[in-house]
């Protein structure tokens, strides 16, 4: 199922729509995800807390069940910062989860000024990369801040990339994927909030580490970021060590 394009047929959309208690929820939660059609690295992307055998099983089991239909991928994918894109449909028990994870998620940014979505990262495997070998692209637009985290990310002695907009960013993807994304949400020509989501949706990036870089720590600007799959967030001001502790659990390398 690695690789597949996956489209929710009529019995599919009906199931989600009506919340079919004889369809079971774990169905239910990968049915909202699909929407039209997905692909099923995306969907490995915000069920990070499952391990991917599990999510292939049930993939495997809705198309048997005629809820959902694949295909293989033979499509480019093109990368477009520029929309918006709405919140991914849930059932009510994630949503719940949801909520939880904000309130924690502000109550640790308000004490520590950092917070880990751990669950995104308990399936992961551990980088075994060593820092020196790491590349941690940063974006940001601000020249001082952008200064400050490569010289944070530097002396934590990873490898720096850097950006100061959207399409900078765009451009450095191009050029490769990074081992770690350290996103500013607030850019002269794109919402990070957009450019999280429209990465989740993307198969190329749809896994990679993002960590949230932002002076906005309100209760709806925490939800979004975690309901597209922000593995992490930082409030500005922050220290080096905070910076590089964070990277260094979000990637699951041994300290």
């Amino acid at each position: 199922m690695s690789g597949r394009i996956l489209r929710v047929t009529d019995a599919g959309r009906k199931a989600w729509d009506t919340q079919d208690a004889k369809v079971p929820r774990d169905y239910r939660r990968i049915l909202g995800l699909i929407e039209s059609e997905a692909h099923s690295d995306v969907i490995r992307g915000y069920l990070r807390r499952y391990p991917d055998k599990l999510i292939y099983e049930w993939l495997s089991e809705l198309e048997d069940l005629g809820l959902v239909e694949s295909a293989a991928d033979a499509a480019s994918h093109d990368l477009d910062f520029t929309s918006s894109l709405k919140l991914p449909e849930m059932i009510a028990e994630d949503q719940k989860r949801l909520a939880e994870d904000t309130k924690a998620a502000g109550a640790s940014l308000s004490r520590k000024g950092v917070y880990l979505a751990a669950d995104r990262l308990k399936n992961r495997a551990a980088s075994t990369k060593p820092p020196a070998e790491t590349v941690v692209l940063i974006v940001e637009d601000d020249p001082d801040q952008l200064a400050l985290a490569e010289l944070r990310v530097g002396m934590a002695r990873y490898q720096v990339r850097s950006a100061g907009s959207a399409q900078g960013l765009l451009e450095a993807l191009q050029q490769g994927a990074p081992d770690l994304l350290l996103l500013d949400v607030m850019l002269p020509d794109g919402d990070g909030f957009d450019i999280l989501a429209n990465l989740r949706k993307h198969p190329g990036h749809a896994l990679l580490p993002v960590i949230l870089l932002t002076v906005r720590s309100e209760p709806a600007d925490i939800h979004k970021g975690l309901a597209f799959g922000a593995d992490g967030y930082v409030t500005k001001p922050y220290s080096r060590d905070l910076l590089a502790d964070l990277i260094r659990r979000v990637l699951r390398q041994e300290s």
